[in-house]
């Protein structure tokens, strides 16, 4: 048995699987926020209840946000702010008394999405998280590519390529820099682009566009052309067999369609072969993808 967790800021969830990817038992429970002791604790009685209702000693695998440092051993880039700097895998492994593998939740998605999702079967696989955010995992041959600096994936923090003239410089990101993919292809940046005091939702922008709304519209276009130009530089540089969207904005079915008939502007390729598909797990890919950082069950 495979225990997957997905540490969210707001809620811990967890999922059992068996061998061949099974859900066996799932549950849910509220994030201790700010409190790294009490998230270590959370966790632990998480993956004690998931083992009392299939008993057996399980692997533990744990999506989270940002990172662990290869430089320092810590955790890194994380929104979740009170596991910065702490030795998040090691405490948790001494916690379950057991080893732990810790992987960014971008990259659970795409692996879960990798191993028996939408892209099962391809072999080179970049898993594209657009909601709040913008993330993004790459999985080769099934295993995910981390990089040195465990920021293999994070291409929401490149600048927006080929930007036309009134895209310059570009929104201020979170990270300090303007113009990054993210601050024009995640909701919120949908948003303002509709209207700079985001006055409706990414969905309600979709919605009054698929209503005939021009200025809607218009909007839904430019985000479009946009995501075609940030996932053409994606393939120019690791030309993936399939992308796989996921996050909130990976439901406007239009994208689908409309980014693949427009990336071939970009792509330094005759001919486009990278499929662009929906998750086929949806918001259960992040814990079925932590459960899948162990391929096999343990000795």
């Amino acid at each position: 048995m495979r225990i997957g967790i997905d540490l969210g800021g707001t809620k811990i969830e967890g999922i059992a699987l068996d061998d061949a990817g099974q859900e066996l038992a799932r549950h849910r429970i509220a994030t201790p926020r700010g409190d790294y002791d009490g998230t270590l604790r959370a966790v632990r009685a998480l993956v004690d209840r998931l083992e009392s209702d299939h008993p057996g000693r399980a692997s533990v695998g744990v999506g989270m946000p940002g990172a662990i440092s290869p430089a320092t051993g810590l955790v890194k880039n994380a929104n979740s702010t009170w596991l910065i700097g702490r030795p998040f895998d090691l405490d948790l492994a001494r916690a379950l008394s057991r080893p732990v593998r810790v992987a960014n939740d971008a990259n659970c998605f795409a692996l879960s999405e990798a191993v028996d999702g939408a892209a099962a079967g391809a072999s080179v696989v970049f898993g594209v998280i657009v909601g709040t955010g913008v993330g993004g995992g790459l999985v080769v041959h099934g295993r995910i590519v981390d990089g040195p600096n465990a920021i293999g994936g994070e291409w929401g923090h490149n600048p927006l390529p080929w930007p036309e003239d009134d895209e310059r410089p570009g929104p201020v990101c979170y990270c300090g820099k303007k113009g990054c993919v993210e601050t024009f292809l995640s909701g919120p940046g949908l948003a303002r682009d509709y209207d700079p005091t985001a006055s409706r939702s990414a969905t309600e922008v979709a919605a009054a566009a698929a209503a005939g709304e021009e200025r809607a519209r218009r909007t839904i276009e430019r985000h479009a052309r946009r995501m075609a130009k940030s996932l053409a530089t994606v393939i120019n540089v690791i030309d993936p067999d399939v992308i796989v969207l996921g996050g909130g904005l990976s439901n406007l079915g239009h994208l689908y369609e409309r980014v693949p008939a427009l990336w071939k502007n970009w792509v330094f390729s005759d001919v486009v072969a990278t499929r662009l598909l929906p998750p086929r797990h949806g918001d259960s890919s992040g814990v079925r993808g932590a459960a899948w950082l162990w391929p096999a069950r343990p000795g």
